[in-house]
């Protein structure tokens, strides 16, 4: 039997020589074995062909577009999310931690993750290399458990800082460890200082089902246009929803091959969030702290937003005079455990007979102005600070006000050395004078308020709902004592419907 090329038989044969049963292949001629196993071969390689076709056209339907780059691959199991679905309102336990560190530097870092690691906080510190640790050192301050990176890190090419790469893939080995009723993964650093029950607070009114990137970038504009506007900065922590953590576990090592040229492994990860699709969400209560200098005029003057984070605080003057940085941050932990949504939240109000202006940090600091300012002043920062990578005088994301050369313009200031409860509902704080006055002033207002030495401030503790409705600052007034001069008393509370500050 004669055939053409597209397989048809090529004379006129009887139909019924076209049967199956026919097909029994009395062969007559060596070419006839010849040409049949040229069509078995032929029909053989188009069906594996098509097979193969289809094979990578649904396996791949889901990954990662490459760019040419082969992703690394991650087991199905550590992509799987739990079977478990996490509802109800959201608590410290479905928070996850994910805290950078190094241990060359873990035994002195700790001193910051101990003041705000508790038993409910879950996660872990990752380190490049074991550590050991010294017995004698106390339990609390290394209780937060310790990993120690997957090695696979190293394969990857870097143009700067090589730990970068390993930290950025932090987030990959958190998820692989598939931890169940984990809804958000929280990125910082091991000199990061969380204010945990407000980060709750803060990510409560985001859907974790969805995926989420929040954070806060740099108070440096130089800062900014060096890495990004448009990212969290990771020092100052940022959150990732579960569904974002699981795509940038399949992604991570792609996007390190591509963006290696980065400099800070939040700038590798902002990037790869980026071809996700899933903008950056700033929340303003994440303080990277890219400032220098002290830090007074900005903490004196927070947004009105809960006080999630702070660092870079072994770079800065201490919190708080005459104390270390550590024991500057003990002290402010005292009124945060009280009332942890007020800590830091600004309340101003004024003295119309006395002609002061009064600006209260709750638990930090008062200030105290002899002569009328508006409401938007005591709201601008004292510039008390220089910029992060230059020392310069600016420029910042926010808005200044100079610290006037003349001492008798400048606030006398207080800070807090106590706190306690008032009942179930009420706290009480109070805040002696400081040596941070900037000079000596000779004019009567101010001899009269030097005189005040102690100040005594009350307020009911905040509603754990205020964030989650419209933001209103409170206000305050002072209290009419008993003729002590040495002493004032003042009293915050929420501010009637048509009162202005």
């Amino acid at each position: 039997m004669k055939l053409n090329r597209g397989g048809g038989e090529l004379g006129h044969h009887h139909p019924e020589a076209l049967k199956f049963s026919s097909l029994t292949f009395t062969l007559e001629r060596p070419r006839d074995y010849l040409v049949l196993l040229t069509r078995l071969s032929s029909l053989t390689c188009l069906i594996v062909s098509v097979s193969l076709v289809l094979r990578a056209t649904f396996s791949s339907s889901s990954a990662p577009y490459s760019y040419g780059l082969r992703f690394h691959a991650v087991s199905q199991k550590a992509l799987a999310t739990p079977p478990a679905r996490s509802t109800g309102p959201i608590n410290i336990s479905h928070i996850q931690f994910c805290i950078a560190g190094a241990a060359e530097t873990w035994l002195d870092r700790s001193r910051y993750t101990s003041l705000w690691w508790s038993n409910s906080t879950r996660g872990f510190v990752w380190l490049d290399k074991p550590v050991k640790i010294n017995k004698n050192h106390s339990d609390n301050r290394f209780s937060i458990p310790v990993r120690v990176s997957d090695t696979s890190w190293t394969r990857f090419r870097f143009s700067s800082s090589r730990a970068a790469v390993r930290i950025a893939r932090v987030v990959l080995d958190s998820y692989k460890l598939n931890l169940p009723d984990v809804r958000w993964f929280v990125m910082g650093d091991d000199d990061t200082v969380f204010f945990a029950e407000n980060l709750v607070e803060a990510l409560s009114k985001y859907d974790h089902e969805e995926m989420w990137y929040v954070g806060g970038n740099s108070e440096s504009v130089e800062q900014d246009v060096m890495h990004d506007y448009d990212m969290a900065f990771g020092g100052g922590g940022f959150a990732i929803s579960r569904p974002l953590a699981a795509r940038l576990a399949a992604a991570m090592d792609g996007c390190l091959q591509r963006y290696f040229y980065f400099y800070g492994s939040d700038q590798r990860i902002a990037a790869c969030v980026s071809e996700i699709g899933v903008p950056f969400t700033e929340e303003r209560g994440f303080h990277q702290l890219d400032i220098r200098g002290d830090p007074y005029g900005f903490l004196s003057a927070h947004p009105l937003a809960p006080l999630v984070s702070l660092h870079h605080l072994d770079y800065l003057d201490p919190l708080l005079p005459n104390k270390t940085p550590i024991e500057s941050l003990q002290t402010l932990m005292k009124p945060y455990t009280l009332d942890p949504h007020r800590i830091l939240q600004q309340i101003n109000c004024h003295d119309p007979k006395r002609g002061w202006s009064i600006s209260i940090s709750w638990g930090y600091s008062i200030q105290i102005y002899t002569y009328f300012l508006t409401t938007k002043d005591l709201e601008t920062p004292l510039q008390t600070f220089k910029t992060w990578r230059s020392f310069s005088d600016g420029p910042f994301m926010f808005n200044t006000r100079p610290l006037k050369p003349d001492p008798c313009e400048r606030p006398v200031t207080y800070f807090m050395d106590g706190a306690e409860d008032v009942g179930d509902s009420g706290t009480k704080t109070w805040y002696s004078v400081g040596d941070k006055n900037y000079g000596h002033c000779e004019k009567s207002e101010h001899t009269r308020v030097n005189k005040v030495k102690r100040i005594l401030v009350t307020s009911m503790k905040m509603d754990p709902e205020y964030w989650k409705k419209a933001p209103r600052r409170q206000c305050c007034e002072l209290l009419e004592g008993g003729g002590n001069e040495k002493e004032m008393s003042i009293r915050i509370r929420k501010c009637s419907s048509l009162e202005l500050i």
